[in-house]
């Protein structure tokens, strides 16, 4: 089988709209609420969808390890960005000060305030949910990698990646 590009770009297309699907779906359906790295995080696969369906309307015109090259770059952004909230969720990054805990205690009662006051409803350095105890950001580091090295791999083999027969 050859990959072509529209194939690629149909596979890149379906997996990016399926974990962006179950991040809006834990969002509204399943009641969790992103704090502002989770937000972060979902536009490198907004970025791939859109890549995808120029990829996959223009059809074969443009060459598919470019194509691959670019989603690669992408998914390595998420990835980083997704370890990032990783780290900060375990205190081995210090995360924005917006949604996070800060150490430094207010002094004064109208200190307490501004802080409570500009802090977001959600804190990006607690963990909401997780799977076998990893949180959705650790999920999203174990997708992002996989996504990354399949679209390395096609840039590698480039167009005339086949299937060989046993």
């Amino acid at each position: 089988m050859i990959v072509t590009t529209r194939v690629f770009a149909a596979f890149v297309l379906a997996a990016s709209a399926a974990v962006l699907g179950a991040a809006l779906l834990s969002q509204y359906w399943g009641g969790l609420t992103p704090c502002e790295l989770c937000l972060r995080q979902r536009w490198p696969w907004g970025a791939a969808i859109v890549i995808a369906l120029i990829a996959l309307l223009v059809g074969s015109r443009p060459a598919l390890p470019w194509v691959a090259l670019v989603l690669a770059v992408v998914f390595g952004v998420s990835a980083a960005f997704a370890f990032y909230h990783v780290g900060v969720e375990q205190k081995w990054f210090a995360g924005p000060t917006a949604c996070s805990v800060s150490s430094s205690g207010a002094m004064t009662l109208d200190d307490m305030k501004r802080q409570i006051l500009g802090t977001a409803p959600v804190l990006c350095d607690r963990v909401q949910w997780s799977l076998f105890g990893v949180s959705l950001a650790g999920w999203n580091v174990a997708a992002s990698l996989a996504m990354a090295a399949i679209c390395a791999f096609v840039f590698w083999r480039g167009p005339g990646m086949r299937r060989r027969a046993a």
